[in-house]
Order: C-alpha cells, then structure tokens, then sequence
C-alpha cells in the first residue's frame, strides 16, 4: 500500500465546489495537510468517526512526485511527477465548519483512500475525475476546470515546503459532494488510469 512522506492537498480548485460551500475561489492555491496515516487502499473500509455526523466524499485527481522538488519552475514541476492515481479526500465537514483548520476534519484514519498508480505518460490537461456513491455518480469534471493546473500547483508547493519522492499531492475536488453512510460503496476513478473503491462503515466503540 501506498504510504507518502507526506499529502499536500489543495482547497476550492474548482470554481463551482467553492460555490456550493459558499465560497469564495481563492486568489492562490489554498494547501492543508493529511496525515500519512489516513490512507488506506482500494477495497478497505472508510470508517465514519463517532465525532462527526457529516462525513463526505471528495474525489480527487491525485499526483505523486517522483524526485525532490525545491523551488522548481512549472516545466521542471512536470518533470518530477511520477504518477497519477485517484484519490478519495474524505472530510467530516461538520467538523470542518466547527475548526478553524481542517486538520481534524481531515485527518482521521481511513479518511484518504487512494488507488493504483499509473505511471505511464498522461495529458495533465485532460484529466477527469469521477465519483459515485452506490453506482450513482455524484462528482464528474476535468482537469481542464482547474482553478490552478497541476503544473502551476506542484510549482507553488515547492516555494513553501521540499516535495521528496513519494510525496502525493491532491489536487482538489469538483462539485457534488455528498454525504456517505454506513453500508455505502464509495469509488473515485480516472478513467483508464486509476480508481479506488471502498465500503462504509460507522466506527464501533
């Protein structure tokens, strides 16, 4: 299973997901952190905490670096990504709106499934993420709706902290977040290239 040194993600990329938060779309990528510890892989269980009864689905187009980057242009940015893979940033959004930063809302364990890599070339501008709940398709857009493309994203991160190999970056998600329950099937795809599916199920204390 995948375990990255660290998980850089980016909020409100994409204008209409600010719009259904009531948000306003960022000048500049706005980044948060999740923990190593929140992945897990395809087929095991997302686990809804007792803290929270609002955990949503946020499936995301997912970069994972290949070689150190440290203030690197966007072209040398390219150049480091070693794969694309799908990604599910699991948020308990009524602890979300509760805190003043999302390390809680988004750090829980189980909270950031992820898929299979696919290392081979990819256009980054043609890109598409897709998420259904039970079959049902509640996320679609491409990576074309970016606010920040990919390039620019792994560019401005490395201005603030050292990418290292096997670092993933998530790049934000669409509109059309939804709850998910216990007894849920959840799965992100990017079609051809990389999907993750995982149960629900409520944490038992």
């Amino acid at each position: 299973m995948m375990r990255p040194g660290k998980i850089v993600c980016i909020g409100r990329n994409y204008v209409e997901h600010a719009k259904e938060l009531g948000n306003d779309v960022p000048t500049e990528p706005l980044i948060f952190l999740k923990p190593p510890s929140s992945v897990i892989a395809d087929g095991e269980y997302i686990e809804r905490p007792p803290q929270s009864v609002q955990v949503e689905h946020e499936g995301e187009i997912g970069v994972v670096i290949g070689r150190r980057l440290h203030r690197v242009s966007e072209q040398e940015a390219v150049s480091g990504i070693a794969g694309i893979v799908a990604v599910n940033d699991v948020t308990a959004r009524d602890l979300q709106r509760k805190d003043s930063q999302w390390t809680r809302a988004k750090g829980f364990d189980t909270f950031c499934p992820v898929g299979n890599v696919h290392e081979g070339p990819v256009d980054l501008d043609t890109l598409e993420v897709i998420t259904t709940v039970n079959g049902e398709v509640r996320q679609r857009a491409g990576s074309a709706e970016m606010v920040f493309k990919i390039p620019m994203l792994l560019s401005f991160i490395s201005h603030i902290m050292t990418l290292e190999p096997g670092d993933l970056v998530a790049t934000g998600t669409p509109a059309g977040i939804s709850p998910i329950k216990a007894g849920d099937m959840v799965e992100v795809s990017i079609p051809g290239l990389s999907r993750v599916r995982n149960p629900v199920r409520d944490v038992v204390q």
